[in-house]
């Protein structure tokens, strides 16, 4: 079970390991949003994403003999670059299944990384079944992108982060805005929250909004399509079965933001804190910026998740400045 004592082991094994990122702030984007804005820039993240986190600290609680079979994970490409390079460090094999529209950048990084990376159509074929079918084939050990209990809390380290940095710069109450896919991110960093007034919400795509409409409805909904939005890193099914109930208790109502204003976003990161962001990363900023409406409180933290973007869509995102 994930809990605030297991976030806090994932954090003192990660130590030296995981990147402290920066809380970022332009008055410019302050400007914008009518409030402070605080970017937690996961992107510069070893691997380019908070997903280092999850994986290497599930990695690290693998026996001698799982650790010797190797692992396996499925992944549009954040959390399979966080797997395949916790996995090089332990000197392990990994499989990683990726979807075939997956950024060829993250598809390239993750294999050379030393994963044996697997390919498969989204639309048509279910991940799970893949994932479930190698690995009891081959004997590794299967980590889920976010419904892994080690995943969640070592994704909730940056919560903890968050938790402490705000209080150094006196933000005691705020929202705090999570790029929202399956939830392990979401999750974690409301349980790392615990001991404080700061209040976790996912931010979505538009039209794959499925923790958004879970967390209504009470109950766990899925997505009608799983492709469909440059928002990648952040399209899965549904949330996870562990994720969800985290949410539901911890996390408040969710947010929804266009892809156009997911690119207007990654533009103003790059423009105002010389980040790189991707679009499915930025959608927190985005709801930050272009939802200011839908937040309380004269500030709000934003978890930049990922940086992995192709030249080609970064330059997309450029042309909306």
């Amino acid at each position: 079970m994930s809990t605030l004592a297991r976030i806090k082991q994932a954090a003192a094994v990660l130590n030296g390991v995981a990147r402290r990122t920066p809380l970022l702030n332009s008055p410019f984007l302050d400007e914008i949003a009518g409030r402070r804005v605080f970017v937690k820039a996961e992107c510069l993240q070893h691997t380019g994403s908070f997903k280092l986190r999850g994986a290497w600290f599930a990695i690290s609680q693998l026996s001698d003999e799982d650790r010797a079979r190797g692992v396996i994970a499925f992944s549009s490409g954040n959390h399979a670059q966080g797997v395949a390079y916790a996995a090089k460090a332990a000197g392990i094999p990994s499989v990683i299944i990726m979807p075939q529209d997956a950024p060829a950048l993250k598809i390239a990084n993750t294999r050379a990384l030393g994963a044996e990376v697997v390919l498969y159509d989204r639309a048509t074929e279910d991940r799970d079944a893949i994932g479930e079918k190698l690995s009891s084939a081959r004997g590794l050990t299967l980590i889920k992108p976010f419904d892994n209990t080690d995943v969640i809390a070592g994704q909730g380290t940056v919560g903890l982060e968050i938790a402490q940095d705000a209080a150094a710069l006196g933000i005691t109450h705020a929202d705090v805005l999570v790029c929202c896919g399956g939830g392990g991110l979401t999750g974690g960093v409301a349980l790392g929250l615990s001991e404080t007034d700061l209040r976790a919400r996912p931010v979505e795509p538009v039209g794959f909004d499925d923790v958004a409409r879970s967390l209504r409805a009470g109950t766990i909904e899925g997505n009608a399509a799983l492709t469909g939005s440059i928002c990648d890193a952040i399209i899965t099914p549904a949330p996870g079965n562990l994720t969800f109930p985290i949410m539901a208790q911890r996390c408040g109502p969710g947010m929804t933001v266009t892809d156009d204003e997911a690119l207007r976003a990654v533009a103003l990161a790059f423009q105002r804190l010389k980040i790189v962001v991707e679009p499915g990363g930025a959608v927190s900023l985005a709801a930050a910026l272009f939802h200011a409406d839908q937040i309380e409180g004269d500030a709000v933290i934003c978890v930049a998740t990922g940086g992995n973007v192709d030249a080609e869509m970064f330059t997309r995102a450029l042309g909306t400045l």
